[in-house]
């Protein structure tokens, strides 16, 4: 038996965008299915915690999310399937280990601009990566969304 096939064993899926990623990882979905199945499931996304020492208490109005440079100097905006999900990965970003929200995929999409990226679960052996064009696919399938 493989590491990968080991490591997968271990992951529990705990919610039907869950389920769907490992189906998609085990050949039981196909990535166009898995992304029209999770458009209007909930993911979370990490945001910048800038409270002034009250947990929860945002001084802004405006939501920072996690985007992180990937290779090539490509942005790409970081989710997960679970805030549970999220904790060892935000534990490497200040500010952004403290909450986040949780919103559907096509609400995502249609606040994102060009050039960005899609990682969901970095860092999971059991994740999706969406590259920017095809952010731009996914947009310009529902009208922007």
């Amino acid at each position: 038996m493989n590491e990968t096939h080991e490591l997968r064993q271990d992951f529990v899926p705990k919610n039907p965008v869950e389920a769907r990623l490992l189906a998609l990882h085990e050949g039981r979905l196909t990535p166009e299915d898995f992304i029209a199945e999770i458009r209007r499931e909930q993911l979370f996304l990490p945001v910048l915690d800038d409270s002034a020492g009250i947990t929860g208490f945002q001084k802004s109005d405006r939501a920072q999310p996690l985007v992180v440079e990937a290779e090539g100097g490509v942005r790409v905006l970081i989710l997960f399937t679970s805030p549970e999900r999220a904790k060892a990965f935000t534990a490497h970003f200040p500010g952004f280990d403290k909450g986040g929200i949780l919103v559907d995929l096509d609400w995502i999409l249609a606040r994102m601009e060009p050039g960005i990226g899609i990682s969901i679960n970095p860092d999971w052996e059991i994740g999706y990566d969406l590259e920017p064009f095809q952010v731009e696919q996914l947009k310009a399938s529902t009208g922007g969304a």
